[in-house]
């Protein structure tokens, strides 16, 4: 049996490839994508990973062993410590402090992919769970490495979104990619059967939906 994460791919090719070849994802790689789009993109995606954090901090709860219990709060680290302080980072450029962050609104497509993910893990199992993050987890890790590896070093340095792409094309963030991808592969061998599989692949199919419905939230931004 293939890798989980590809057969779910590959199963979701149409959807996987709007997501990940979104024009939100070109126009940023190669720079052209509106300052405002991205400023959008950013306030909602400090907003989407508080939830995040919260559906890891669900698979801790329903994790059945220490070892998954202790990826779920390596997983939850990763969004506390790094991922949302990079956004703050960011966001200082526009004046814009934590607390502004945390007090935007969220909009539709925020709030639609989130619970989505938090009603698929409290409805599921964990490794419903999982799939349902993976396309936002391991997929990042290869938009970032994707657009990084399409730049040179002196092109990247000069770039106006250098830090999101160094962030989620930086080994930091290609480990958390790879452990999240192999935590899949062990959770499928305990519990994935043929007959579980299309509705796991339609579970990640819609997670790639609401991705590619996120992106398209920041494009139509009115500059």
């Amino acid at each position: 049996m293939s890798a989980v994460f590809e057969r779910l791919k590959g199963a979701a090719s149409a959807d996987w490839s709007r997501y990940v070849e979104h024009d939100f994802v070109r126009r940023m790689g190669d720079g052209t994508l509106p300052d405002a789009a991205f400023r959008r993109y950013l306030v909602q995606d400090y907003l989407f990973l508080i939830q995040f954090a919260r559906a890891n901090a669900l698979a801790a709860y329903k994790s059945r062993t220490l070892a998954d219990m202790r990826r779920a709060q390596g997983a939850l680290s990763a969004i506390l410590d790094v991922e949302l302080d990079l956004h703050v980072r960011l966001s200082a450029r526009w004046g814009l402090s934590a607390m502004d962050l945390e007090r935007a609104r969220e909009e539709p497509a925020t709030t639609a992919y989130t619970r989505f993910v938090l009603d698929c893990g409290a409805s599921g199992d964990l490794l419903d769970l999982h799939v349902a993050l993976a396309p936002c987890v391991i997929g990042y890790g290869e938009i970032g490495a994707r657009l990084a590896a399409a730049l040179t070093p002196d092109a990247l340095a000069a770039h106006p979104y250098r830090d999101w792409i160094g962030e989620y094309a930086g080994a930091p963030y290609q480990g958390v990619a790879e452990a999240a991808r192999l935590h899949l592969e062990d959770l499928a061998a305990r519990s994935l059967t043929e007959r579980r599989f299309g509705a796991l692949g339609e579970m990640f199919a819609q997670a790639c939906r609401l991705e590619a419905d996120f992106w398209q939230m920041g494009l139509e931004t009115q500059a």
